[in-house]
């Protein structure tokens, strides 16, 4: 029988994406303060339904991610590119990714983390990571 409160014609289950990422974590080691870094974390759809990735939101301006706006199909793979600026940035440094997508759950949460270091190789202390 329909549901007619349902907010969508699809009531089937079954068709459900899942993420499968080689890592969700990355240390970049040490750069030095003003080094933009990338990193691509690759991901793998091993569910049954398409993969569609809505928005990924960095912790803070200095973390901007690009993902793949098409949807991704049962088997198909995409990468989340991450760029760092390190500029103005001093000492450890723990980085977000919030994906929103039609997974459950909706969000998965990549990282990044290292330190960033003076030119001279010395670090300064980092007030609060941001």
């Amino acid at each position: 029988m329909n549901n007619p409160a349902s907010a969508s014609g699809n009531n089937d289950k079954t068709k459900i994406p899942v993420f499968q990422f080689e890592e969700e974590t990355h240390d970049f080691g040490s750069i030095t303060d003003g080094e933009k870094i990338q990193y691509a974390f690759k991901f793998k759809n091993v569910g049954t339904g398409d993969l569609v990735i809505r928005s990924a939101n960095g912790s803070c301006g200095c973390t901007v991610p690009e993902w793949p706006h098409e949807p991704v199909p049962p088997g198909g793979s995409g990468v989340i590119n991450i760029t760092f600026n390190s500029a103005g940035k001093h000492g450890m440094q723990h980085k977000t990714v919030t994906l929103i997508s039609n997974t459950v759950p909706n969000t998965k949460v990549l990282t990044i983390t290292g330190e960033v270091t003076n030119a001279d190789g010395t670090v300064t202390k980092n007030e609060e990571g941001h």
